[in-house]
């Protein structure tokens, strides 16, 4: 309760025609536009409903909004009826959310993303709604590899280091400021994302497997995290230790770095008439790792909307889930924000693949996008988490070499495990 008060929030004002409009609340995060288009949705369904919709603005960071839900819902408030949840928070908090089978259409369901669906789907229980998904993509300058010779983005690690340090090397004549590729390397679950994709494009595996074997200590592991910390102060700035998402698009969109990691929706943000690099930038898969195991991979992010059990306006907020998550809102979403649909039939709509050209170009990406292990790890991923995004972070900052971090990590690993996850 405590922990709202010093949160600012902010009222989507809208028409009370009707003696019974309730107000309902839901937390938006506010990552790029997210708080923007959140707003705006939410605005829409207050003027067809004549009930009120109160934004809470919850913080940036996903380790630090997970803490703030669950220290509402461990209290049981009804502060906020609908719940903004991460792709790997079913399984930790399902049990404090309406189970929307029965109560959502079942035709709008199967609309869905099979796969997220299943994600979302706790004992049985439909415990939220798919809102967006997520994988990570490669950004690069296109008007920068053609000034260096390059006609195509790079397809391993390898050749983006090289292309990087050229790039880097011939910009820093006019720019002392410009870097080679940028990424988020903070201590925070968005490394995870990130040093996933290094490890299994490396063929590496997933940390942990799908029988729930810890399996992060391998050679092509290491491998990943040696060539990952080798980009550290040559053609990745220091400082990128300190970054989250929006340190690295706003250092990239201010047209200071060749290469970028992130999420779809910096695509929106960097083609905006604000932007110093709009229409030159293209995106790709991210790069394979070395040897013959070496394969494209992005991690599975997204957001799904649920309803607390708590909360006292549970229709009312089942209908603004309904509705923030159907096709036209979407599909507003994608055209205008790059937001990727959840809905299947939107990658085929020409609106959207017109605004955004790489929802259908990179179908396959977001369609087989890797999985953290939050699955096999049920309630302990918080944990499995942060021991390895932490475990990596000491390697990108010199605190420890590869080899002696995963077998350290192995070991917490299997201590988190105990009898079993």
């Amino acid at each position: 309760m405590k922990a709202l008060k010093a949160l600012g929030i902010l009222t989507v004002t809208a028409l009370i025609g009707q003696a019974a409009a309730v107000q309902v609340s839901i937390s938006c995060g506010a990552v790029g536009a997210e708080l923007e288009f959140c707003k705006k949705a939410a605005d829409e369904w207050a003027k067809k409903t004549g009930n009120t919709v109160r934004i809470v603005q919850t913080p940036n960071d996903t380790n630090d909004r997970l803490a703030l839900y669950q220290q509402n819902l461990s209290a049981k408030s009804s502060d906020i009826d609908v719940y903004q949840l991460d792709v790997i928070w079913p399984g930790l908090l399902g049990q404090h959310f309406v189970d929307l089978k029965g109560k959502i259409p079942q035709s709008e369901i199967n609309a869905h993303f099979e796969a997220i669906i299943k994600n979302n789907t706790v004992n049985g229980k439909l415990i939220a709604m798919p809102w967006f998904t997520d994988a990570g993509l490669l950004y690069y300058r296109k008007d920068l590899l053609e000034k260096y010779g390059y006609k195509n983005p790079p397809t391993t690690w390898a050749q983006l280091s090289q292309m990087a340090t050229k790039i880097q090397a011939g910009e820093r004549k006019n720019n002392r400021n410009f870097q080679g590729y940028v990424f988020q390397g903070k201590s925070y679950e968005g490394l995870t994302c990130n040093a996933l994709e290094w490890i299994y494009s490396y063929g590496g595996g997933t940390i942990v497997d799908s029988s729930g074997k810890v399996t992060i200590n391998n050679p092509r592991a290491v491998q990943a995290l040696k060539d990952a910390a080798s980009w550290i102060g040559k053609t990745a700035p220091r400082g990128v230790t300190t970054y989250a998402e929006e340190e690295a698009r706003g250092l990239f969109q201010a047209g200071n770095a060749a290469f970028m990691r992130n999420w779809p929706y910096a695509w929106g943000l960097a083609q905006g008439d604000d932007s110093k690099i709009k229409d030159k930038i293209g995106v790709a898969p991210l790069p394979k790792g070395s040897g013959a195991q070496g394969r494209h991979a992005a991690t599975l992010g997204g957001w799904q909307l649920g309803v607390s059990i708590y909360s006292k306006n549970q229709k009312e907020a089942i209908d603004l889930v309904r509705y923030l998550t159907s096709a036209a809102v979407q599909k507003d979403r994608a055209i205008n924000g790059s937001y990727n649909p959840t809905i299947k039939a939107l990658y085929r709509d020409k609106d959207v693949t017109t605004a955004v050209p790489f929802m259908g170009d990179l179908y396959d990406v977001f369609t087989s996008a890797v999985a953290r292990p939050s699955g096999p790890t049920k309630g302990k991923y918080n944990q499995v988490s942060s021991a390895f995004y932490g475990a990596v972070y000491n390697v990108l900052s010199g605190r420890s070499q590869p080899e002696a971090a995963l077998k350290s990590l192995e070991t917490n690993l299997n201590r988190i495990k105990g009898r079993g996850w």
